[in-house]
């Protein structure tokens, strides 16, 4: 991703509370109605509501890493998996060198994903996908390609046993399938362009297997990631009853640039401010304050404000 590309990306400026004075710290974050984007809003909304900082909620279309690199943006969202590749320069980001600056402020929930199809289609498991026409490509968004495949694996499916459909990015995708230019697309759970997408077509998601066989194809593609149960409640779109989804781990990160004192502030914000962010984003039901620092995600390091904060409450060192 080119430098420029990151600088002209939309900026999403979302006014939320703080004296004219206060320093001003941006979360980078996907477009609107991703769930990328609805988190980074309700983390946005605690560090307001409760730290002197303001905070701004930037939209593009890239990985926010890039931006955290260059400054132009303070923190950002994104899977365990996707922040080891792009400080190690591995995986999406094969050829561009490590990155060493990036770092962990905390975990914020297990982010849970799955592949939708039509509420009465004939689609019934992941298998029978093949031959379908799937949203594919997203040349703005590579990590969300590796989801998609490490999802068909679960079904010993390949991008060439379906029929891709290229998107640039995935809410393009979502837009494709709403169109009918496609028979399924990929997207987390209780996000707002799932629900958008469900109230106009209907929508069910369908269950991986959750095999160790099974397990082990997606791990090789998408290292850390397991399955979890979900069960039908309210506000989760499509879950018309019990299923395995495709979940990993998903990150607040910073640059070690950000000074201590702002990290610290915000993860303290973060850690304190659950309520506040369920009451912008609901589905963040599963974010445990207690479990923000209880992992490593070698060779990433968590930034010494987090660290500082994690002592202080007796969450640090992490546990596994």
């Amino acid at each position: 991703m080119k430098l420029a590309g990151i600088l002209a990306a939309s900026l999403a400026a979302v006014a939320l509370a703080g004296a004219s004075q206060a320093q001003t710290v941006g979360i980078v974050a996907t477009q609107p109605g991703s769930y990328t984007h609805s988190a980074s809003t309700a983390v946005a909304k605690a560090v307001a509501d409760l730290t002197n900082l303001q905070v701004r909620v930037i939209a593009q279309g890239a990985s926010p890493q890039y931006s955290i690199e260059a400054g132009t943006g303070e923190f950002g969202l994104s899977n365990s998996f996707d922040n080891v590749f792009f400080a190690t320069g591995t995986g999406e980001y094969q050829g561009e060198g490590p990155k060493p600056n990036l770092r962990i402020v905390g975990n914020l929930t297990p982010l849970t994903t799955t592949l939708y199809v039509k509420k009465d289609s004939d689609i019934k498991t992941v298998k029978d996908l093949k031959g379908k026409r799937l949203g594919g490509g997203f040349t703005a968004q590579k990590t969300i390609a590796r989801i998609s495949e490490a999802m068909l694996a679960t079904a010993n499916l390949t991008y060439n046993d379906v029929r891709m459909v290229p998107a640039a990015n995935i809410v393009n995708a979502a837009d494709d399938f709403a169109a009918g230019k496609a028979d399924a697309f990929s997207f987390a759970l209780g996000s707002a362009k799932v629900k958008e997408i469900d109230a106009k077509v209907g929508l069910r998601g369908l269950s991986f297997d959750p095999s160790p066989d099974s397990i082990a194809r997606m791990q090789k593609i998408l290292p850390g990631a397991y399955t979890m149960r979900v069960n039908p409640r309210p506000g989760l779109d499509a879950v018309i009853e019990p299923i395995d989804s495709c979940a990993f781990d998903f990150l607040l990160v910073t640059s070690i640039k950000v000074p201590d004192e702002t990290v610290y502030q915000v993860t303290k914000a973060m850690h304190d401010g659950k309520q506040s962010m369920l009451a912008t984003f609901p589905a963040l039901t599963l974010f445990d304050p207690d479990k923000m620092a209880a992992k490593n995600y070698p060779p990433l390091q968590y930034h010494p404000g987090a660290v500082k904060y994690y002592q202080e409450i007796g969450q640090w060192p992490p546990k596994s």
